[in-house]
């Protein structure tokens, strides 16, 4: 069985999500939005963000 990584884990803009389900945007202005393990982590409003795993998907 495959270990979860932990709520509250965190990615940058650029790198490849760890883990599916809703990340939110830390910082303001924030946003949430469903990513899929495997794909790389957006930016939001063109800039650089660092993404917080909040729920799993």
């Amino acid at each position: 069985m495959q270990t979860k990584c932990p709520i509250g884990t965190t990615a940058r803009t650029g790198e490849i999500c760890p883990e599916s389900g809703v990340w939110k945007v830390v910082g303001s202005p924030s946003t949430t939005a469903p990513i899929a393990k495997g794909n790389t982590m957006p930016p939001y409003r063109g800039q650089a963000v660092t993404w917080q795993l909040i729920k799993y998907a």
